[in-house]
């Protein structure tokens, strides 16, 4: 997948298909609720679905709160094409462990 940065059309195309995410501080991020139970099963399922994808999203787990940020470094910390399928597959894996968008 190309590591070119999105143009502004393209980001918002994207985030149409995106519920619940936002570019916040550069990146594309998005927080998530769900029973602590069930966070360590959706952490797990995500870091597979990065390992396969060979491309990583800063993860912040806070109570009940799971709060993902994703950039390309390999285009200088713009949002890509890699970002976006990542959080779609992400918004999945989400729905799989019924974890809802936060806010």
């Amino acid at each position: 997948m190309a590591t070119t940065p999105l143009t502004e059309a393209e980001l918002d195309q994207a985030l149409s298909g995106l519920p619940g995410w936002t570019v916040t501080g550069g990146a594309l991020s998005a927080s998530f609720t769900a029973d602590r139970a069930v966070l360590p099963g959706l952490y797990a399922a995500v870091a597979a679905a990065e390992d396969e994808a060979d491309h990583h999203a800063e993860i912040r787990v806070l109570y009940g709160t799971v709060t993902f940020a994703l950039n390309t470094h390999d285009a200088g910390g713009a949002i890509t094409a890699k970002d976006t399928a990542l959080a779609a597959r992400i918004s999945g894996l989400a729905a799989d462990y019924r974890a809802r968008p936060a806010g």
